[in-house]
């Protein structure tokens, strides 16, 4: 027999539950072409596409630049971030762009309930091999990008939207690696 204060309490849990469930990912040819939409808002407003790894060797040049001059002066990579010393390399569209990125992501992520501590990893696998294999591809994404003179979202949407050939390669690539690796790892996620 089910009690009054049972009841209260049954409800108590929906409301909870109904409050702590992220609300579903918006539908993902819809995101396309919201995407799409900011890149062309890029060119027309900015005269620049989109990207993200210049945003990082502008914060490693101006960090290098701080704590060795005389090494960032004397080193080609540095010194085409840093310049003539006229301009603060952060002051790159790339460092805005990515600083919005962070801030619409949190609100985004505030608004959909799906802001929480968590580590995102499959029941084979510790958070903290999660943590390491997750710095590991990064870091080899942060090398490649410099390879390619250009990260995923640079080569990909800037350089895919201009049509360039070398761009469409490198995504073709990026796909035929995806899906030669996608068989070695998939038990990670399973």
């Amino acid at each position: 027999m089910t009690t009054i204060s049972g009841t209260l309490s049954d409800e108590k849990e929906k409301v909870k539950s109904r409050e702590h469930t992220p609300k579903p990912y918006m539908n993902p040819y819809l995101a396309g072409f919201g995407l799409g939409l900011v890149l062309l808002a890029s060119f027309v407003i900015m005269g620049r596409g989109l990207g993200a790894s210049g945003a990082f060797s502008s914060f490693i040049a101006t960090t290098v630049n701080t704590v060795a001059p005389e090494h960032a002066a004397g080193n080609h990579f540095y010194a085409e971030y840093l310049g003539d010393g006229t301009t603060n390399p952060l002051k790159d569209w790339l460092v805005f762009e990515v600083i919005g990125v962070l801030i619409g992501g949190f609100i985004s992520g505030t608004l959909a309930g799906r802001i929480k501590k968590t580590v995102e990893r499959g029941p084979a696998f510790s958070s903290k091999m999660r943590l390491l294999f997750a710095f590991g591809g990064g870091t080899l994404m942060g090398i490649g990008a410099k390879l390619a003179r250009g990260c995923t979202s640079g080569q990909a949407l800037t350089g895919g939207a201009l049509l360039n050939l070398g761009s469409w390669a490198f995504m073709m690539m990026v796909f035929a690696g995806a899906y030669m690796m996608a068989y070695f790892v998939r038990r990670q996620w399973l």
